[in-house]
């Protein structure tokens, strides 16, 4: 994932006039040619556009937000095969998830064992069970599973398949019972017996029945009689997953998925992919948390290595890369994986310099294309096929490396991986990356570096708010045709809220006008645990026994379900647009750092003193609005203390102030970063900051916030040294700043960007002979709009597509407020008007003569 960066921008949309469209039929707009429409959308369809690649759109499938084990992987047994530890999480025990249970006065103890009875030297743990063989006839002694979230959803009538690996020391072996249960111990199933026999791992299994619904069901597993029975592997599927595969997924999240018609899978990550140790699972050490190495996922799934999520959690590798290239390939996707650099993103930011690492690492690669495309007679064409899937996958791209932070390291290792790959096989694309933001000193570097080497395609990877995804829908059209194309890896805007998707929407329409340029794009995340996520916006939300779409799956359903095959020439006006100055008040802050503010003077444009204060007289003029830190005056400073603290801001003056300047002296004390220094702040979400020595000390930058997320304005390398006490001044005039530090000129931006609610895109669709005209209106009026198609329909009527709602609207498990209406438009003709609603993304299809 990418940090948070969006952008304000100051929009006051025109006053229009126009009906909605609200019947399944209507009819267009009978508006007389000669009036004037509030805004008009001419279609060249006589012109040559770009085209528009079958793999345009996709989907990115990381493990965050219990994506893996608890999501997709239809495994319901948490904490199968023992392995949690505070490797994973601090809260973890091997035993997290288990309970003791007994019947009939039966007595044991349970205990997770590392030693060398264990299963395989890669599956470290298991459960070793006493039985002390007490207790009547019946009685029984073992453990209970509770598995993800609030439990087990099982299905009235539905199969469940139930593994288990055990071995025991009695001579006439061990009964061991499994079952569905209730919360409350009722039973929802019949029992499954099986008779552990011999002190050798065997695996046994069967098929429970449920006998009820339920959505938090337990997995219970008994033994009789004494002695000492080792399980391991523990393991319940619903035997209906997405195409009844073994070892499946979980069947209505897959199908969302698949109805999205992606181009191309993205996978495993994201962050998981690049941070940690990049040593093997191996001894002495074992290392628990580290880098995604492909290896470790594939062969049987007792077999797997385990690790430590980047997110914090648990990953069993249930889910490998077998399953993805597989899945893949059911919904008709483009397999593209992601493999680590060597070079640390997300905040780590750690360069490995292991020559003998880095060769295994790219010779894992190579054995990865081999396994995706290799013959059965090649190694690793034949443990391909040993898993069931003899036919080559077809790999074509691999991307190398993401969003690392340090561009030279990142990218000398990143050419090492491309010439090895080139080298062996040319027909592979391998794509590079241009770091965590979608500009600044990283962002430039990086693709410098990549247009100089000649790389085919480089990743962008952003996170926005809505208003800067409607100011820069044309970020794409100066990009340099002869350069690398581009993928857009990562992007969405930061919140599930219809508006986000509609600002998506809008920004959408500008990646296919480009769609010469960018090449492939997929939002993210895909998919998150309601109960336990660690990011939002995301795509597709789920719990236990139930997934629904957020506002932007539907608007990235709608537009990878109708993408046409070339774009469309066109053109639409725009909307009035309004700005004032940079207008609010002025606060400090600090993040994981303590520092000291002094001498803090703001005057107006005329010298007019504005707020004056040395702190001798307290801290009476400051309000702390984060409610974060530790602030107080001492030796005449207002000076934040607490290290620990993030985002500590406090706040001074008057919210209308505009055209001023702001000075104050800081002082770093400790920590790990600099100063932030607040101006045109409305409130705790938005306003601009200037942020010295962030990213740990290692550069600085002007941050806009618009609802909490943020974007850079302006950025250097600036660094700030503890102990040192620096002038800052920030003048601000209108909508342009210029900054200051230690009286020299250190930056400045002027921040005039409007944010364009009306935004649309032609393509045609060749196998249907229609126009797709795709129009986003993203403001609180009805746009109505003169549409001449530049060619004569084949019939009066169009198909359409509306989505439609308050921009505040989020779809639930329980309310799906945004989602497709469908109906048909008449009287469409070459010229036509028409009345796209409020808050609307709407796609029209016309056939045709020319």
């Amino acid at each position: 994932m990418a940090p948070i960066r969006p952008r304000l921008v100051l929009a006051l949309a025109a006053a229009l006039v126009g009906t909605v469209l609200a019947a399944p039929t209507r009819a267009a707009d009978s508006t007389p040619a000669a009036e004037p429409a509030d805004y008009t959308l001419a279609v060249h369809p006589d012109r040559g556009g770009p085209t528009i690649d079958p793999t345009m759109y996709g989907v990115f499938y990381e493990d965050i937000n219990n994506a893996a084990d608890g999501g997709l992987y239809a495994e319901l047994v948490r904490n199968r095969s023992f392995e949690f530890s505070t490797a994973d999480n601090r809260a973890y025990t091997p035993l997290t998830a288990w309970q003791q249970t007994a019947t009939g006065g039966a007595t044991g103890t349970v205990r997770v064992v590392d030693d060398d009875d264990r299963l395989n030297a890669r599956n470290r743990n298991y459960l070793r069970v006493d039985l002390a063989g007490h207790g009547g006839p019946g009685s029984a002694y073992g453990i209970v599973n509770s598995g993800y979230g609030t439990g087990i959803t099982v299905r009235e009538g539905a199969r469940y398949d139930f593994s288990v690996w055990a071995r025991t020391d009695q001579r006439r072996g061990t009964r061991l019972t499994a079952g569905l249960r209730a919360a409350d111990g009722t039973a929802l199933s019949a029992p499954l017996t099986v008779t552990v026999h011999g002190d050798r791992w065997t695996r046994y299994s069967g098929t429970l029945t449920a006998s009820a619904a339920a959505t938090g069901a337990r997995l219970a597993v008994t033994a009789e009689g004494g002695g000492v029975l080792r399980l391991d592997m523990v393991s319940l599927f619903p035997r209906d997953t997405y195409k009844g595969r073994p070892n499946g997924l979980r069947k209505d999240l897959a199908e969302k998925i698949a109805a999205l018609k992606p181009g191309f899978l993205r996978f495993p990550g994201g962050c998981l992919v690049n941070t940690g140790s990049h040593a093997a699972y191996e001894a002495p050490n074992w290392e628990r948390q580290r880098s995604y190495q492909w290896k470790d996922t594939i062969g049987p799934v007792e077999e797997r290595a385990v690790n430590a999520n980047f997110w914090g959690y648990h990953q069993s590798y249930g889910l490998g890369y077998y399953e993805y290239f597989q899945f893949a390939e059911d919904i008709g996707a483009m397999p593209l994986p992601v493999v680590p650099a060597l070079v640390t993103g997300c905040g780590q930011n750690r360069a490995t310099d292991d020559h003998a690492l880095l060769r295994r690492h790219i010779q894992d690669t190579l054995d990865l294309i081999e396994f995706a495309n290799g013959p059965v007679t090649s190694t690793w064409g034949r443990k391909r096929a040993e898993m069931g899937h003899p036919k080559p996958f077809g790999l074509t791209h691999l991307a190398v490396g993401n969003e690392e932070n340090l561009p030279d390291a990142y990218f000398e290792r990143f050419q090492q991986f491309r010439a090895a790959i080139e080298a062996e096989y040319p027909g592979i694309t391998v794509v590079g990356n241009s770091g965590p933001d979608d500009t600044g000193t990283t962002f430039d570097r990086l693709w410098d570096l990549n247009r100089r080497a000649g790389v085919a395609m480089v990743d962008e990877h952003y996170y926005n708010s809505p208003r800067w995804f409607l100011e820069n829908n044309e970020r794409y059209d100066t990009y340099d045709r002869r350069g690398p194309k581009v993928f857009l890896g990562e992007y969405a805007s930061r919140d599930n809220r219809f508006f986000n998707a509609l600002s998506e929407a809008a920004y959408m329409t500008g990646l296919e006008r480009n769609a010469d340029v960018v090449k492939l794009a997929s939002y993210a995340p895909l998919l998150a645990d309601v109960n336990q996520n660690q990011w939002r916006p995301d795509m597709i939300w789920f719990d236990s026994s139930r997934s629904w779409g957020s506002t932007s799956y539907e608007v990235q359903k709608l537009f990878m379900n109708n993408t046409g095959d070339r774009v469309v020439p066109s053109e639409a006006s725009r909307t009035p647009h309004l700005s004032g100055p940079i207008t609010g008040a002025v606060g400090l802050s600090t993040w994981a750092t303590s520092a000291a503010y002094d001498d803090v003077r703001v005057t107006a444009e005329d010298g007019t003193t504005l707020l004056a204060d040395d702190f001798s007289a307290g801290d009476g003029q400051w309000t702390r609005a984060a409610g974060r830190g530790t602030w107080a005056v001492r030796d005449g400073a207002f000076v934040q203390s607490d290290q620990a603290a993030l985002d500590t801001l406090v706040t001074a003056g008057d919210p209308s102030w505009h055209n001023y300047d702001l000075r104050v002296k800081a002082t770093k004390k400790a920590g790990s970063e600099g100063f932030l220094v607040a101006f045109g702040v409305r409130d705790t979400g938005n306003h601009y900051w200037w942020n010295l020595g962030g990213w740990n000390n290692t550069r600085s930058a002007v941050e806009k916030a618009v609802d909490g997320a943020k974007e850079t304005l302006v950025e250097n390398t600036t660094t700030v040294e503890t102990g040192r006490t620096y002038d800052l001044h920030v003048q601000v005039r209108g909508r342009q700043v210029t900054l200051y530090l230690d009286g020299q000129r250190w930056g400045g931006f002027t921040d005039d960007t409007a944010a364009e609610p009306f935004r649309q895109v032609v393509t045609r669709d060749a196998a249907t002979g229609e126009l797709i005209v795709k129009v986003v209106n993203a403001q609180a009026t009805p746009a109505r709009t003169r549409i001449d198609l530049g060619a004569e329909p084949a019939s009066g009527t169009a198909r359409v597509t509306t989505l439609q709602g308050s921009p505040d609207a989020v779809n639930t498990a329980d309310d799906r407020p945004v989602r497709p209406e469908e109906s048909t438009l008449s009287g469409v003709a070459r010229e036509f008007t028409h009345t796209f609603p409020a808050h609307s993304v709407t796609f029209l299809r016309i056939r045709t003569t020319g």
